[in-house]
């Protein structure tokens, strides 16, 4: 199966393509603010030598991390979904983290930390081994002070933008290349609509006031 994998949900915004579970191509560039998507998409298909026709399905990172990145790729995969028809598969950033994690053979427990602003962070826990990894502790919210206790304790902590909080965190970033292996060994296809972000919290929306009436003078 031909995946066109797409990882917008931290700064370091990646495609790639993957074909029966092999990496074929790539692109990646660092855009904190913006990025380049349909760009990066062409620079992969055409070193894969594939047309946009004989991509059979969309992996899209899920975050959590950058809500506007996530939508992004969520909305690019909505799109083409209408447009062709093709399937989608939805995986989380934070696994795809733990992938990377055992990719770059950082052994034991791992906990993952990824920003969720006002002070908190998004947590995971996982143990990397030779073999694969498991999770053992689910993805929540947590506070800095305890992702602090934990670096303090000895654990190993990764994530995106783990360096500017720990100093013997090691940066990592979810890489479209695993993204889209990842998703070459499911089949849980979804329909464009129902791909989501995993956000934490509930969302909350403020209602504006409504707009002021100006009388005109005669």
């Amino acid at each position: 199966m031909k995946i066109l994998a797409l990882e917008f949900s931290s700064d370091q915004r990646s495609v790639a393509v993957v074909d029966d579970g092999q990496v074929r191509a790539g692109a990646q560039e660092t855009a904190p603010r913006a990025t380049r998507a349909l760009g990066l998409i062409e620079t992969a298909l055409c070193a894969a030598g594939l047309e946009r026709e004989q991509v059979e399905c969309l992996a899209v990172g899920l975050g959590p991390g950058s809500y506007t990145g996530i939508r992004a790729a969520i909305a690019l995969a909505q799109g083409w979904q209408l447009a062709r028809e093709t399937p989608t598969i939805g995986v989380s950033s934070v696994e795809c983290l733990a992938a990377t994690a055992h990719r770059e053979k950082i052994w034991g427990r791992v906990s993952i930390v990824i920003d969720a602003q006002r002070n908190e962070l998004y947590f995971a826990a996982y143990e990397i081994e030779t073999s694969g990894w498991r999770e053992t502790q689910r993805l929540r919210l947590a506070s800095m002070d305890e992702a602090r206790a934990r670096v303090e304790g000895g654990e190993t902590v990764v994530g995106p933008e783990v360096a500017k909080w720990f100093a013997s965190g090691l940066p990592l970033f979810p890489d479209a290349a695993i993204l889209g292996q990842l998703a070459a060994r499911r089949n849980d296809f979804l329909s464009g609509e129902k791909l989501e972000p995993i956000y934490l919290r509930e969302t909350a929306f403020i209602k504006a006031p409504p707009p002021r009436v100006i009388l005109s003078r005669p």
